[in-house]
């Protein structure tokens, strides 16, 4: 006899998809011209009118980079189509790897390339989702991770003059988790009957990341 108090990842994803209102739905149709045109802009609008230190800094530092948030929002939209394991821990992998990337930072070692590392990410990320590539549960980890070390890094690197280390952490922190979060809701009302919304998506988001890396 079933268990009453357990629910499948494909329940969970049917109980998510019925959450997503049509206004959210037509929100996505309009998403992909939306994030081409955004592309235009430069990856890091916004971040010099964000002084001070401390919690609201570093929330709003993944905000206001394009290409942060891009990469935070394909990282959830595409951990829907992977195992149950990867799905849940996304989040956790993008904070952990932002984290891994900001103490590098703070430790005084350099990343070679971030800026090009943190386009590739945008632009690869948005290759995996508009493909529907499943990987493997360790592979898709390691992906995630390394894609946000350079976001990491980036975010530790700007951290404010006389910020409180603690506290820009805890910002940035909760708003990968959030955005990351984010995506994966989106990703949840995409799934089965949306692969072509979910699809263009990642080419945007792709066409995005080659703009950041060579535009």
């Amino acid at each position: 006899m079933p268990d009453d108090h357990s629910t499948t990842f494909g329940q969970e994803i049917a109980i998510m998809k019925t959450t997503c209102s049509s206004s959210t739905q037509l929100a996505l149709l309009a998403a992909p011209m939306l994030l081409l045109l955004a592309g235009l802009a430069v990856a890091h609008p916004g971040h010099d009118h964000v002084h001070g230190g401390g919690f609201a800094a570093g929330l709003a530092h993944p905000l206001l980079g394009l290409d942060h948030l891009l990469a935070m929002l394909a990282v959830g939209l595409w951990s829907l189509r992977q195992s149950r394991a990867f799905s849940l821990a996304a989040p956790a992998l993008a904070a952990g790897g932002m984290l891994l990337g900001a103490g590098l930072a703070w430790a005084g070692m350099v990343l070679p390339g971030v800026e090009f590392g943190i386009a590739m990410s945008v632009l690869l990320a948005g290759v995996l989702i508009a493909a529907l590539v499943k990987v493997p549960t360790l592979v898709g980890a390691g992906v995630v991770v390394l894609f946000m070390l350079f976001h990491g890094h980036a975010h530790g690197s700007e951290m404010p003059h006389g910020a409180s280390m603690l506290a820009y952490l805890a910002g940035f922190t909760l708003a990968t988790l959030a955005i990351t979060y984010a995506g994966r809701a989106a990703g949840a009302c995409l799934m089965a009957r949306e692969n072509r919304i979910l699809r263009a998506l990642g080419v945007a988001i792709a066409a995005a990341g080659a703009l950041f890396a060579f535009g």
